[in-house]
């Protein structure tokens, strides 16, 4: 019977979900969009703008990697 279907499942029969990280991928988002902002000015030509957008998307591990030099890990 269908009363007896599974409450986790929708009606196609794919479990459901919920997004999670919402709020830290709202924050890396912004991060994103600054650090892009940010790369993109200091940019002395096409391909160095070309070049920041890549650094804004990996711009965690720049920061990660700072830190640990700064702490002498």
């Amino acid at each position: 019977m269908n009363d007896e279907k599974n409450l986790s499942e929708d009606e196609c029969g794919k479990s459901k979900s919920m997004p999670c990280g919402g709020v830290s991928s709202a924050v890396y988002g912004l991060g994103l969009i600054g650090a892009a902002i940010y790369f993109i000015q200091n940019a002395t030509s096409f391909w160095a703008g070309v070049l920041g957008i890549l650094k804004a998307i990996v711009w965690p591990a720049f920061v990660i990697y700072k830190l640990l030099e700064f702490l002498g890990m």
